[in-house]
């Protein structure tokens, strides 16, 4: 393994895993607590939503070096799924949850075999055509009721315990989801699976001469990553209590790339900081109405000027530490 690893990250120094330990402990703790200092939870649940769906798009382009513009679909297709298992069939919200989720995954096998044969451009294209294939259907689909979508999906009881109507408890089980779908993708990153990933994005031929099936290994990442962006749009229905056509429009999937832009590409915690950054924007800027998008535009253009490594990436770089 030492050969193929040799040249698995070279953008990055590396870091102890106890200091990754560490990172991800504060970060935690600083998540725990945010409530408590007066930031309205619907935003935070929000953006840790966003933040899980960032951390997934980033694994797979930022590690496998896999660029899909149509990821939106797993968020959209788990979205539909959990609303209507919730509200229809009567399940319970951890089932909802499951079935949104194993219905995402089912969707990345199928999306993978399609699109992994191809590479560059090519791939990107055609999630980005299979994405709009299943916003068309979703489109005139019953079960998803169109352009209203599936509005006031129930929150019911996590497990017959936790009553997800009341605010905090509601955002305890968002931030529980975001951290185990975070911690995944962590182990993942760095497992032996991670590292012939990263060779596979700086140098494929040299991987497939060492031995390596590297279509296997990039289908396996871009199901992970289809199936923990299927878990932020499932978590994401019992935070808005609806599921509608804009989380599996293309506009979606680009949102998601800028995420991951702005936070820093291949870092651990650039999508997070990303995903609170843009969802802040929308937040705080929603009152300019039309003129948010432009802001969104400017304030973007300066980040990547300033910033071509994202956020974390140059933070990373002049610290010397692998973030």
């Amino acid at each position: 393994m030492t050969s193929i690893t040799e040249n698995a990250d070279i953008r990055q120094p590396a870091r102890s895993g106890s200091e990754h330990s560490i990172a991800i402990a504060a970060m935690a703790v600083i998540l725990i607590v945010l409530p408590w200092t007066g930031v309205y939870p619907y935003f935070i649940m929000q953006a840790l939503c966003f933040a899980l769906f960032a951390c997934a798009f980033n694994l797979l382009i930022g590690y496998g070096g896999l660029l899909s513009f149509g990821h939106a679909m797993f968020l959209g297709t788990a979205g539909y799924i959990t609303a209507h298992a919730i509200k229809e069939w009567g399940f319970p919200p951890e089932l909802g949850i499951l079935a949104g989720t194993l219905a995402a995954a089912a969707l990345g096998v199928l999306a993978g075999l399609v699109a992994i044969r191809r590479q560059g451009i090519y791939f990107a294209m055609i999630t980005l055509a299979l994405s709009q294939l299943l916003y068309f259907v979703y489109l005139q689909a019953k079960f998803t009721h169109g352009e209203d979508g599936i509005q006031s999906v129930p929150q019911g009881k996590l497990f017959g315990l936790f009553n997800l109507s009341q605010p905090l408890t509601l955002y305890y089980v968002v931030l529980a989801f975001f951290l185990f779908g975070f911690l995944i993708i962590y182990r993942a990153i760095n497992s032996p699976f991670g590292e012939v990933l990263k060779s596979i994005r700086e140098n494929e031929p040299r991987a497939i001469s060492l031995g390596y099936r590297t279509d296997q290994y990039k289908l396996l990442a871009f199901i992970l990553s289809g199936t923990l962006a299927g878990l932020a749009g499932a978590v994401k229905v019992l935070v808005a209590q609806n599921a509608s056509l804009t989380d599996v429009h293309w506009t979606m999937s680009g949102e998601v790339v800028l995420i991951v832009l702005l936070g820093g590409l291949g870092t651990i915690f650039g999508p997070v900081v990303g995903a609170f950054i843009i969802i802040a924007m929308q937040q705080y800027l929603a009152g300019f109405g039309q003129w948010v998008l432009v802001i969104q535009g400017v304030i973007f253009v300066v980040c990547v000027l300033a910033f071509r490594r994202g956020i974390v990436g140059e933070i990373a770089y002049y610290t010397g530490r692998s973030l």
